[in-house]
């Protein structure tokens, strides 16, 4: 059965061009995009595919991180929305694969990275197990996310927090999100 998930794909450490050429290498069929397979522990392939990405949005350059921590050079970030058959734990694993072979290290919390994938949301499930909490526990208090978020969807559902127009962010909270480049291309 293919869920609807939205995620999001985010750079801090790379110059512009080779972060959004990282945010592209996340879509190419070696990334999660348009892969035809991903073979986990032994399962048969499944399927995921990228239904539509959003711009690349550009949060300006903060003394601190842009949910805190150290400070950071501009955060560029896109999300997509794609169809998985992909079960949730299969899915941030191949997300996390994808991080691993584009040269993220976790070294701190919050710190610059090359890429950093978060699943955003899968169909209007709630998890909260170790290691994974869906939808992402934060995203409706990050402009970030929510500005290329709401260009997929005016008013998304937030499972278990109701729908984003029910929410209210604070008078400045999309100031400095800004757009970049166009989508990312989809590979056919």
């Amino acid at each position: 059965m293919s869920r609807e998930i939205y995620a999001d794909h985010a750079s801090t450490t790379a110059p512009a061009p080779e972060a959004i050429a990282a945010m592209r290498a996340f879509l190419e069929p070696r990334g999660f995009g348009n892969a035809s397979s991903v073979h986990r522990r032994g399962e048969a392939a499944r399927e995921h595919r990228v239904v539509f990405p959003s711009h690349v949005f550009r949060l300006e350059r903060l003394d601190h991180g842009p949910v805190g921590g150290p400070p950071q050079p501009e955060y560029l970030n896109a999300v997509l929305e794609a169809q998985t058959t992909l079960s949730p734990h299969d899915l941030l694993a191949a997300c996390m694969d994808v991080e691993r072979r584009m040269g993220r290290v976790r070294d701190e919390r919050w710190g610059p990275r090359v890429i950093d994938i978060d699943v955003l949301t899968y169909d209007d499930e709630e998890i909260d197990q170790p290691g994974l909490v869906i939808p992402h526990p934060r995203m409706h208090e990050r402009a970030f996310v929510l500005v290329p978020l709401m260009e997929l969807d005016p008013n998304p559902l937030v499972p278990g927090r109701g729908r984003i127009s029910e929410r209210r962010l604070a008078p400045n909270a999309v100031l400095g999100v800004r757009p970049f480049a166009p989508p990312l291309v989809v590979p056919l």
